[in-house]
This record gives structure tokens, sequence and C-alpha cells, in this order.
């Protein structure tokens, strides 16, 4: 009978109560590092790729192999400095691991030393390319109207002419051309990605309401595109220009190949394979390691900007 009898109904203030006992604590999980800035998750991802080590030690290697080039020709090889036409296109060996070329000079010392021309081509046209990509985009881009058409048509101009081509012919027409001739040359025509790629930053980001709030505060045009634009818009250029370096240096080897680019007694990789071609099936050393550097090196520094162009991109993540 007692259990018949209806118990009353819990207070609302009761449920309202904590609980008497502890809550059960929950299982620990790792703590995930806080978001930050871009540049500092582009740098986390990029470290945590063993690729894009490896490829920034080639470059690194190629880099200070063109700087100095001396050390290494002493720890690799045993080069007298004196060059042997008894020597000509003698195989490798312990001695002379790339063994020699047509003059009969170590082929190892000469490859290296052929490194140079190739990377201050390389990164003095990327930089010069940069450079007025980034004033004239900038330029374009914030300013429209007549100087954005203007800028536009000479750009689509220089787009349509073929880079190699366009090179050669200009190269020929000046033949007592040198190293500054042809950095010259290959900037004038290398410059149209990199300037359409940052117009359309500059207009995508001049009408961002931190750009208004600045305008109104009494900032001039300089001010507005140095200070809020530009910082703003310039790390995907950057990124275009990370992989312009490979195309530059393979671009600077097709003309030395072809015979219109750096000439004799200069020494490129380019050169050597222009002197390596008519040997290849008797002595194919001759064509086989410069290949491999200026392999190693274009693919190195097009990998290296593919990793930084994802690491920026949060769409590619």
């Amino acid at each position: 009978m007692a259990d018949d009898i209806p118990q009353p109904l819990p207070r609302t203030e009761d449920l309202l109560l904590p609980p008497t006992a502890p809550p059960r604590p929950r299982p620990r999980t790792k703590d995930r590092k806080p978001s930050g800035s871009l540049a500092s998750d582009a740098w986390r991802e990029l470290r945590a790729r063993p690729l894009v080590g490896l490829c920034a030690g080639v470059v690194l290697l190629i880099v200070l192999m063109a700087a100095v080039p001396d050390p290494f020709i002493a720890l690799l090889t045993h080069d007298s400095g004196r060059c042997e036409l008894i020597d000509s296109r003698v195989g490798p060996s312990l001695d002379h691991p790339f063994g020699f070329d047509l003059q009969g000079c170590d082929y190892l010392a000469q490859v290296v030393r052929g490194s140079r021309p190739s990377l201050v081509i390389g990164l003095a046209v990327t930089a010069g390319a940069l450079l007025l990509s980034v004033l004239l985009g900038l330029l374009a881009g914030f300013y429209g109207g007549w100087l954005d058409g203007l800028l536009s048509r000479v750009t689509d101009v220089f787009f349509g002419l073929p880079f190699i081509l366009g090179a050669t012919v200009v190269l020929v027409a000046f033949p007592s051309h040198g190293l500054g001739a042809m950095t010259l040359v290959l900037v004038a025509l290398g410059w149209t990605t990199m300037t359409r790629v940052m117009r359309a930053q500059v207009i995508g980001l001049k009408d961002a309401d931190y750009v208004h709030a600045a305008r109104s505060t009494g900032a001039g045009p300089l001010r507005l595109m140095v200070r809020h634009v530009l910082p703003n818009a310039v790390t995907p250029v950057v990124v275009v220009a990370m992989l312009n370096i490979g195309n530059v240096i393979s671009g600077e080897a097709t003309l030395d190949f072809l015979g219109v680019g750096l000439q004799y007694p200069a020494l490129s990789w380019g050169l050597q394979l222009n002197a390596a071609q008519s040997y290849f099936l008797d002595f194919p050393h001759l064509l086989l390691f410069p290949a491999l550097f200026l392999s190693a090196t274009v693919l190195s520094f097009i990998l290296l900007g593919d990793a930084v162009r994802d690491a920026y991109d949060p769409k590619l993540r």
C-alpha cells in the first residue's frame, strides 16, 4: 500500500541545483596550436614537408657553389687549373670524377664554375621583373581608367611574344652582348604574368574597408598604395616569381645552347651542352653532367615555388 502513495514532484529549484557528485573529468586531448598569421601557418606547413627541405638544400648548395666555387672544386676533384689537349674528352676517373672537356680541362671544375652565370641571370631577371611588375600592376590596378587600359594593352603585346623566340630575335640583332644585356632582354620579356597577377590583387583590395578607413583619415594615394594595398597584394606575386626562377634558368640555358646567349670564353651549362651535342654518342659524359646539374637546379626551384604557392593559398590546404 505504501508504494501506491504518489510521491511529490521535485521543485524547480532542486532541478537547477548543481549535482552533489563532481563531474567526470573528460579525457585530455592533444592541444592544438593556435592558428597564427598566414606567414607563420605557411612556414609551419613548409617545414613539415620533407621534399621542401630537400629542394631548399639543393638550391642552397647551388648558390654556395656559384658564390665560392673554388672550395667545392678543391674538395671534389684534383684540378691543376691547366687545360691539356692530350686529355681532351677523357672519361671520368677517381681523380677526375667528371672527366675532361674538349679543351682538356677538368670537367667537374668547369661545371661548377658554369653554375654562376645561370644562377645570376635567373635571380637577376626574376628580381628585375618582380620590381617592374609590382610597380606597373600597382599603378594600373589602383588608378584604373586610361592608365590601366594603356598598361593592359602594352602587357597584351608583350604577352603575345614567345619568350625564347623574342629573346632570340633581339639577341641576334645585337650580337655583341654579355651577361648584362641578356638580363635586360629577359626582364623585358618576362614581366607580363606577374604584372597581371599584381593588377588583379590590387583591384580586389583597393575597395577594402581598411583602405576606405585610411582614405577617410586623410591618407593620400601614395600612402594608401605603399602602406595598405602593397603589403596585402604582393605575396601571390612573390610566389609566382619563385616559380619563375626555374623557368628563367632553363630559358637562359636554352639560349646558350642555341648559340644566341652567352658566348665563349664564358662558362655556362647551356654552352657546355652546346659543345657536347656533337659528341654525345661517343662521349656521353660531356652532355650528362651539365644536364644533371641544370635539371636538378630547375626542378628544385619549381618544386620549391609550388610548395610555397600551396602553403600560402588556403584553398589548396
